[in-house]
């Protein structure tokens, strides 16, 4: 569909007829709320015109498709990111002026989609943008979240969680296929049949649910390509119980068809009880069955047969939640299709490949055999079968080497590890940047790599620019449209090309005129929100992320209440103001980074009623943090604390949305930061801390936090302090948390990596009393954030691990 044909008049007419369709009313008489839905149909309009075309094309050209199976897809608000990347939104906004409506407005009243939380998410979303606008025929494959993961809200400094209603009037980009909805069997019995001359599994006593899909359409800028992800919705597949209801047992009634829907509610539902990993294998394996049996049926609508399978479709597992659709395909080919266990493997390793995000051990999921057992058996035969024939060929590998073979085993200790069982499967497996690649290699998948080199390999992690840069920040694009042309949206490694004004004065105040700009937006942004006034004049120091010890919040806190000590010791310094932004969400079992939010919001509390401290700095911790929310504040940063302990971040992306928007790095050589300090310069990011390798020989020699709390007098009176109150309440919990723990005090080396970290925060708060030196430093950031996009990532994955080309 060219642009030039959606023409003003026809946006207004398509407008105006939804209008009156759906509410029986005129512009005059609609609300900002009608506006917004009807507008949002309207796009919906284009992208089903968009997405026809599209698909006449992989018809005609049978291009092998990629299918992106995760759990989560945190994708942000759609309707500014459609209409740019659809090249009308001037068109739009001049409509909806004409109607009395300023679209800006109009895109505030659209929710987030309740599909994610975190990194791994947000990763997901951008390769579907990637994917897309680079005309490759994709497919994301998620579950449709009713509640989402929750609303957060901070109550006195506690954490509270609010259903994410998100759906609550339903959601206009999403388009129900009944058509295509399919049946997935949970529990029961299975037992083997010959009856009919062949092998026949019988189930028995199982629950059936019904997977209905909602597909949300995915468009790319300048583009032929929209594709889709596809998200399932759980439905119970039995008849409303009337008898029930009828003798007044009307819960029980209604409760039978909960048990079903209750799998599509929530995105990682609490699993510190047995309910909740059930529910969480549950929904993990009812993604995968669903979206297999979508996939087969595609396919077999298209070609007729299943022969080609292997040459025509590519499976990828992000992280280890979807990696039951290693047994599912192996059970669907051979109990529906009639395969062999030879060939269905063999199509299996030659489709399915699989990223890792973790280094965890925790992260690295595994399930009670008895609890798998139970939910799943016939999956449960497949994996023992696979695991039995696993092991037996590296016995022949590595004969009488138990304690290997036993680390390989996907079943062993009662336990069903899902990372082993993808890496085993994987035709490819690789970590998301070059350190994480190495330590993958070297520590937690060391016996695979030995046995199976050839399966490892990196694609450092990227970010979708167009919207984290093009659409988020429109003062700098506007400065980079003007000196080094447009070409970069498509290819963001010109982005370098904007080098070359790094000693141009003119161009420095521009850049700082656009960053005071975006200050300005995010502080009213955020005034609006909570009705309270930021210093636009202060920098802007940001940690927003998922709570998590490993992230290390807590360094960051440390080094307030030193800041804090210091200033209440020396109010009369010379001090600039800082302002200390925090953002993430704490899983809701995970009760030590609940403490860490409490921790950190009553010490601004503390500090906002301090009138000597209180305008030198201020902590700020951000209510419910989201896409929409880092859209505005990303490019409002000056400082992007990026602090994890070396080797526990695997790359982060983050960090990649900060550099871009001119924020300056103050970070340790974890994740992605490394190949950060490689594109811009050592001059030009701010690194502190233990390097990965050091944190591993320290660990070996003994780690002891209290040594350095022995050893440093400013680490000393900044832990102390937390032997008082703040905001009334008692941290004691985290003074004995870093020296006096019942299993590992400080496990995350925060009292090692202090000092540093403190000497370098006073280095980068030196460089910006310098503002020509920041400027240039900010533009280099820019200017070197090209490799990180995520066209480049996905063009590594299509060349080097799906093979896979763009439509023609």
């Amino acid at each position: 569909m060219e642009n030039t044909k959606i023409t003003q008049a026809k946006i207004k007419e398509n407008i105006e007829a939804k209008l009156r369709n759906y509410y029986g009313i005129s512009p005059t008489e609609a609300t900002e709320d009608q506006i917004c839905k009807v507008t949002m149909l309207s796009v919906k309009d284009l992208l089903t015109a968009k997405r026809s075309v599209f698909r006449e094309s992989i018809k005609k050209s049978n291009p092998k498709r990629v299918y992106y199976m995760c759990m989560e897809f945190l994708m942000g608000r759609q309707l500014r990111n459609n209409l740019m990347n659809l090249g009308v939104a001037d068109e739009y906004r001049a409509v909806l002026s004409e109607m009395g409506f300023d679209l800006d407005k109009i895109y505030e009243r659209e929710p987030d989609p309740g599909l994610g939380n975190g990194g791994l998410g947000r990763l997901a979303a951008c390769f579907m943008d990637s994917l897309t606008a680079l005309d490759y025929a994709a497919t994301g494959f998620s579950i449709c979240y009713e509640y989402g993961l929750f609303k957060q809200r901070i109550v006195d400094g506690n954490q509270v969680e609010l259903p994410d209603d998100w759906m609550h009037d339903g959601s206009p980009w999403l388009v129900p296929r009944t058509d295509k909805a399919f049946n997935i069997k949970l529990g029961g019995t299975v037992r083997e049949s010959w009856d009919s001359g062949k092998c026949e599994i019988i189930y028995e006593n199982y629950q059936e649910v019904r997977a209905v899909p909602y597909d949300m359409m995915v468009s790319g800028a300048d583009s032929k390509a929209v594709n889709v992800l596809r998200l399932w919705k759980a439905v119970d597949t039995s008849n409303f119980n009337m008898n029930l209801f009828s003798q007044g047992q009307y819960v029980k009634a209604i409760q039978e068809i909960s048990n079903a829907e209750v799998i599509s509610k929530v995105l990682y539902p609490s699993d510190d009880h047995e309910e909740g990993k059930l529910l969480r294998l549950t929904q993990q394996y009812f993604l995968v069955s669903a979206s297999l049996q979508s996939i087969i049926s595609d396919h077999l609508a298209h070609y007729g047969t299943l022969y080609n399978l292997a040459d025509k479709i590519a499976i990828h597992i992000n992280d280890t939640h979807p990696a039951l659709c290693v047994p599912e395909l192996m059970r669907i080919l051979m109990d529906v299709y009639s395969y062999s266990w030879e060939s269905a493997w063999s199509v299996v390793t030659q489709v399915v490949s699989y990223t890792n995000h973790t280094v965890l051990p925790e992260a690295l999921e595994s399930w009670n055999v008895y609890l798998f057992k139970m939910k799943l058996p016939r999956i449960y035969m497949i994996v023992e079968e696979i695991n039995r024939r696993l092991c037996a060929d590296l016995w022949n590998m590595y004969p009488g080497d138990w304690d290997r073979i036993s680390r390989m085993a996907i079943v062993a200790h009662s336990q069903v590890r899902m990372a082993n069982l993808s890496v085993a499967a994987s035709h490819t497996v690789n970590g998301v940047s070059e350190l994480h690649s190495d330590i993958l290699k070297r520590t937690v998948f060391h016996d695979f790599y030995k046995a199976m080199p050839y399966k490892f390999t990196n694609v450092t992690n990227g970010i979708a620019m167009r919207r984290w840069l093009c659409h988020s920040n429109p003062g700098l694009t506007s400065l980079l449209d003007e000196t080094i042309g447009a070409g970069y949206r498509k290819d963001f490694g010109l982005l370098s090309e904007f080098k070359k004004y790094e000693n141009d004065t003119a161009i420095h105040d521009r850049l700082r005129a656009i960053k005071k700009e975006n200050k300005e937006t995010f502080a009213k942004y955020y005034f609006d929100k909570t009705g309270k006034a930021l210093n636009t004049d202060s920098v802007f120091d940001v940690q927003v992320k998922r709570m998590h010890e490993y992230k290390r919040q807590l360094l960051n806190v440390l080094k307030i209440i030193a800041l804090y000590n210091e200033i209440k010791t020396n109010p009369n310094g010379n001090y600039t103001p800082v302002t200390f932004i925090f953002g993430g969400k704490a899983a809701p079992g995970y009760y030590t980074a609940k403490d860490i939010i409490k921790l950190i919001w009553n010490l601004g509390e503390e500090i906002a009623r301090d009138p000597k401290v209180r305008d030198i700095i201020r902590v700020v911790y951000l209510e419910d943090y989201n896409v929409s929310t880092a859209e505005v504040l990303m490019p409002a940063t000056d400082i992007s604390e990026q602090i994890s302990l070396a080797g526990k971040e695997a790359s982060g992306t983050g960090c990649m949305k900060f550099m871009v928007n001119g924020a300056l790095t103050l970070g340790t050589l974890d994740g992605a930061n490394v190949e950060m300090k490689d594109a811009v310069g050592d001059d030009n990011i701010f690194i502190f801390g233990l390097r990965a390798e050091e944190v591993d020989d320290l660990w070996k020699q003994g780690y002891s936090s209290i040594t350095y709390y022995h050893k440093s007098n400013k680490l000393r009176t900044t832990v102390d302090r937390l032997l008082g109150s703040f905001g009334g309440y008692n941290y004691t919990s985290m003074y004995n948390y870093f020296l006096h723990s019942h299993g590992v005090a400080d496990p995350y080396m925060c009292l090692a990596d202090f000092d540093s970290y403190m000497s370098t925060f006073g280095s980068i708060i030196d460089t910006y009393r310098d503002q020509t030196a920041w400027t240039k430093k900010s533009l280099c950031n820019i200017a070197g954030a090209g490799f990180f996009s995520s066209d480049r990532s996905i063009k590594e994955y299509a060349d080097r691990i799906w093979h896979i080309s763009e439509v023609k």
